[in-house]
């Protein structure tokens, strides 16, 4: 099926798509993801650059928790946006469909160039992808946060759980097992690991979809549909004809 039209494609005219919420949350996030991989990286090569001691451990630790609260709170707010948004920024809108998506690439390989307003197929894939990914991070990086250095929502319950008898769980720090049952630290231990090896390489997978979205997002400017990156600052979109899914 020929996804083309026979509007008349001569003239122009400009939708607001993008509300200010979707918009600030994929300026933020972006910013909030650059920033903790780079103190990410910095945490796993620590050694290599020279720096060392617990205390710096800690540290670090504690700012990219402290980073990844804010990583959550953006993503926690977009999540529940999904559902109460506008039509583009609803998750029942951008669900993908995979003989949509045949279509687009069909049409594409065809010479055609349909217009959305919204996501194409393949973006709306894309977008669904780096959402669970992001979901994903944020579990696990909470998991960590709460199993490694005790911090909120679980570390309170984590030191309640791994302290001795008779010991103050307030009293348990980061990396110090004085007043720690060790059996019941040896308990948790694979599920923190768990968290940790699913929080790294969905770390990783991610700097590849980053790659991915920037590389896909450029070639649709350039060849497919001129306006899409201004349109994630202004909101709008020109298009040349009748969009698809107006």
């Amino acid at each position: 099926m020929s996804l083309s039209t026979t509007e008349d494609t001569s003239q122009s005219k400009t939708y607001r798509v993008w509300d200010r919420p979707t918009r600030v949350f994929h300026w933020v996030n972006l910013l909030l993801v650059l920033s903790l991989m780079f103190v990410g990286l910095i945490m796993l090569f620590k050694s290599e650059i020279g720096i060392t001691g617990l205390a710096a451990k800690i540290g670090l630790k504690e700012l990219h928790t402290v980073i990844g609260y804010l990583f959550a709170i953006n993503l926690i707010i977009r999540l529940v946006w999904g559902f109460i948004g506008n039509r583009f920024a609803k998750f029942t809108g951008n669900l993908p469909k995979i003989g949509a998506i045949k279509q687009y690439q069909t049409a594409l390989r065809a010479g055609e160039n349909p217009q959305y307003l919204g996501h194409n197929p393949t973006g709306k894939l894309a977008v669904l992808v780096i959402m669970l990914i992001l979901t994903v991070i944020m579990a696990t990086g909470l998991i960590r946060a709460g199993t490694d250095i005790y911090y909120p929502p679980f570390g309170t319950a984590v030191t309640q759980y791994i302290a001795a008898n008779g010991v103050d769980a307030t009293s348990i720090k980061p990396y110090d097992k004085t007043g720690v049952d060790k059996a019941k630290l040896a308990v948790i231990k694979p599920y923190k690991s768990l968290a940790g090896t699913v929080h790294l390489y969905s770390a990783y997978f991610l700097m590849l979809l980053i790659v991915l979205h920037i590389a896909g997002v450029i070639i649709a400017e350039l060849r497919h549909q001129p306006g899409i990156i201004s349109a994630m600052f202004s909101g709008k979109k020109r298009i040349v004809g009748t969009p698809l899914d107006k």
